[in-house]
């Protein structure tokens, strides 16, 4: 089963910041400069979770993991362009 998070991050050095969106682009869809919505798994969670871990500065930069459950996600709002999140489901054959 997947859930949707919102990752946000504010990092300083632009090499570490590219590394960083690459691996977000990778397991979601960017919906602004520094926030991704991404539907994972506890798995693939923990696995960007990694990734992020060994690219950033823990003296000075931050990344959050905001997890929304289902309900939540329908009630997200928004101005200007851009679409509702999405929630990939899959069906085992």
């Amino acid at each position: 089963m997947t859930v949707l998070y919102v990752i946000t991050f504010d990092i300083s050095d632009d090499r570490d910041r590219y590394r960083a969106v690459k691996v977000l682009k990778g397991v979601g869809i960017r919906v602004q400069k520094s926030v991704f919505e991404c539907d994972l798994s506890e798995h693939g969670l923990l696995n960007v979770q990694s990734k992020l871990e060994k690219i950033i500065d823990h003296g000075s930069d931050s990344v959050r993991y905001y997890r929304l459950c289902r309900a939540c996600v329908g009630e997200v709002e928004w101005q200007g362009p851009g679409s509702p999140p999405t929630t990939e489901s899959f069906k085992v054959v």
